[in-house]
């Protein structure tokens, strides 16, 4: 009887393979924080560097030092205005993302609502009522500051001689009551305003913008193009305001009745006998004051924020 066949071998059944590892997911950064103080610490830094700017006139008759005369109440201004408007749009900025993000969530705008992009006229908003706070906190030391500042053109028995910025409000306090601290209250509360939302809100949509659109990147040079941009629409801004507030300042009703004029006929008065081109006079020499101050305030802006935000 023939052998029977040996039964097949059986082979051996091949190992599971591994289970691929999974896949970490690279942790997003943390969006940069932004101090209440930054944006005061930057406009100290441009002020100390534009302040000869607004004392170029006192060259010739005082010398080179004069270009620093009254850089305590310049400095003071900033302290006090510049981080008081940065600080409010800051914290009304920060409301703002996180309201927005809350209403988009799950929506078609998640994803800007997540990148913290407001809407221009949600920046406008929040920065109009910063330069209504800093102008109310820096009326005190913009009185000072403009005093110390023309203090070298007026005749030697005219001078006021503040020694710096705490000795003016404190003469100022002393000599003329406290409430003279807080004259030309109103003005300065509106050309904060559109001073701030010309400026800040401008150079934040700009910078937003070029970030987005243009792909340029969170560099140097998108904050001195948003920046620059920035300074030149707050120029155009504020200049009518500015031409409007020293006509004002130096006009008279007539009639004999005294007293200046308001601003609807002031500003009537000059459009009739000058027109439209009369509201931009001076708009050169007060671009090469303000635009410097405005990029160097951002640029530096910009780095305090880089530098605080470093991995310790």
């Amino acid at each position: 009887m023939p052998p029977s066949p040996s039964p097949p071998a059986l082979s051996a059944s091949p190992a599971p393979a591994p289970a691929p590892a999974p896949v970490k997911t690279p942790a997003k950064p943390p969006a940069p924080v932004t101090q209440w103080w930054f944006g005061g610490a930057a406009s100290c830094a441009a002020a100390a560097c534009t302040h000869p700017l607004d004392t170029l006139k006192m060259l010739v008759t005082e010398g080179v030092l004069s270009f620093y005369s009254g850089l305590s109440a310049s400095l003071l201004r900033q302290i006090t205005y510049s981080t008081t408007r940065f600080g409010v749009y800051e914290q009304l900025k920060t409301l703002a993302v996180a309201q927005q993000r809350e209403a988009c969530r799950g929506t078609t705008g998640a994803a800007a609502a997540a990148a913290g992009q407001l809407p221009f006229t949600t920046q406008v908003a929040a920065a109009t009522l910063a330069g209504i706070a800093g102008g109310l906190v820096g009326t005190p030391a913009d009185l000072t500051n403009v005093r110390m500042q023309n203090d070298g053109k007026l005749p030697p028995a005219e001078r006021r001689n503040y020694r710096n910025a705490f000795h003016g409000l404190v003469v100022i306090a002393r000599t003329e009551g406290p409430r003279a601290l807080f004259s030309g209250l109103g003005p300065n509360v509106t050309r904060g305003a559109l001073m701030t939302a010309s400026q800040i809100a401008t150079y934040d949509s700009i910078k937003q913008r070029l970030v987005t659109t243009f792909a340029m990147g969170d560099t140097i040079a998108t904050h001195f193009s948003a920046s620059l941009i920035a300074g030149l629409i707050a120029t155009l801004v504020c200049s009518p305001f500015d031409v409007l507030k020293t006509r004002m300042m130096s006009s008279h009703r007539g009639g004999g009745g005294g007293g200046q004029m308001g601003v609807v006929a002031t500003a009537t008065q000059l459009l009739r006998h000058e027109g439209v081109r009369a509201l931009f006079h001076g708009f050169g020499p007060a671009f090469v004051r303000l635009g410097p101050h405005t990029i160097l305030t951002f640029l530096a802006f910009e780095k305090i924020k880089e530098i605080y935000n470093m991995p310790r």
